[in-house]
């Protein structure tokens, strides 16, 4: 009896004396500096949304591995201010509701002060969320157009020009090239691939180009003898794919091809990894379009490509430069936050990201660049060389 009474009586006394260690082990950590700036130099942290499965893991794969190697370049210099920077990625599987999820799941397990998303589906479905939360500045894969909207999307930015303005850069081109050019248009009949199309028309009209015909599919369409004949009959000088990775381009060239079309055929940033371009096979000779960063292999003076191909000896996809423009562009808008005693909240850390003139990638982009809105408004076209299975360039770096 009475040692039960004597129970509640020591853990009592055990708790005073665990509190009383507590406290003292708090008093020793106030008189050693160094374990207080360990507590307050917390890691900045960059979530993530990545496709590494499904059908965009060709790109989530890349996309990974450019975001893990520039935090890898910040962490071995020591960091931003003292602050190690912590990548935290989960696979999404390109869906919708598991990239929310995802989110929901990183921002309540960390502290997340910038957020790379999967998709254009995600980026609007989380705007709201964005905005609540207050404190995070997002980008991702989507180049939507709609995204370009500082005013509606306050805390997001795209790492590159939109879609309608990645065909402004092929209009301007072709405009120079061949004034008074007729271009055609072929779409997907999706989200990804309308974009573009209504402002891209009145575009062209300005630089003084026609676009007899517009052409929409669907997604992944194989069978198009048909529409190859009705691109046949406009006869245009140029022919810009857009809203496909692949299939149906390499049909619709060959059948054009065959039946002695002489248009020139052109593509948008998803569909210009060199590897996709390749696949193509014959179709692929003298194919161009639109891409906003260098690719692995160019040979220019860019000491960011060297540092890439030091740390990987293979070739690296164009997903790989965006994933890794991406957290250039992040941990220099952290930076600039430190640099000016700002907290990192998702206002600073854009208007930091704003405050980018005439900025150096390192040559991972051929020019200098401004961001003044909510995206990159730079490019290049590119060619594809069957040969020597490389994409070179056809053009100067084209800024809008």
């Amino acid at each position: 009896m009475d040692q039960q009474h004597n129970q509640p009586h020591i853990s009592h006394q055990r708790r005073n004396l665990m509190r009383g260690a507590a406290a003292l082990a708090g008093a020793a950590a106030l008189t050693h500096p160094l374990s207080v700036l360990a507590q307050g130099a917390e890691e900045i942290v960059i979530g993530g949304s990545i496709p590494m499965t499904g059908v965009f893991a060709f790109a989530g794969v890349g996309i990974n591995a450019g975001i893990q190697d520039y935090v890898k370049i910040i962490n071995d210099a020591g960091g931003i201010k003292g602050r190690k920077v912590k990548y935290v990625p989960e696979d999404t599987g390109y869906k919708v509701d598991v990239s929310v999820a995802t989110f929901k799941k990183i921002t309540s397990q960390n502290k997340v002060n910038l957020y790379y998303g999967d998709s254009t589906g995600f980026s609007k479905t989380i705007n709201p969320e964005l905005e609540r939360n207050g404190n995070i500045l997002m980008a991702g894969a989507s180049f939507a157009s709609e995204l370009n909207d500082p005013k509606k999307y306050p805390n997001q930015f795209l790492v590159g020009p939109d879609y309608t303005e990645m065909f402004s850069i092929l209009l301007k081109h072709i405009a120079k090239e061949k004034p008074g050019a007729k271009v055609a248009f072929v779409y997907s009949d999706s989200e990804f691939g309308r974009d573009p199309i209504e402002k891209s028309e009145a575009e062209a009209k300005r630089l003084g180009l026609s676009v007899p015909i517009k052409i929409m599919t669907p997604a992944g369409s194989v069978d198009v003898s048909t529409e190859v004949i009705k691109l046949r009959r406009a006869a245009p000088d140029y022919t810009i794919f857009h809203g496909y990775i692949l299939a149906p381009i390499p049909e619709f060239i060959t059948q054009g091809k065959q039946q002695g079309m002489k248009s020139k055929w052109m593509g948008t940033f998803w569909t210009m990894d060199s590897s996709t371009v390749m696949k193509m096979g014959e179709a692929a000779d003298g194919f161009m379009g639109v891409m906003p960063y260098r690719y692995y292999y160019d040979t220019e003076k860019a000491p960011m490509l060297e540092k890439i191909r030091a740390m990987r000896p293979e070739y690296q996809s164009t997903a790989y430069m965006q994933g890794f423009l991406a957290a250039m562009l992040f941990l220099e808008s952290a930076k600039r936050c430190l640099d000016g005693n700002k907290p990192l909240t998702g206002a600073h850390l854009k208007a930091a990201l704003n405050s980018l003139k005439d900025f150096d990638t390192g040559g991972l982009i051929g020019v200098p660049i401004t961001i003044s809105g909510n995206s990159i408004p730079v490019g290049r076209v590119y060619q594809a060389d069957v040969k020597a299975q490389k994409m070179v360039a056809a053009s100067d770096w084209i800024k809008l």
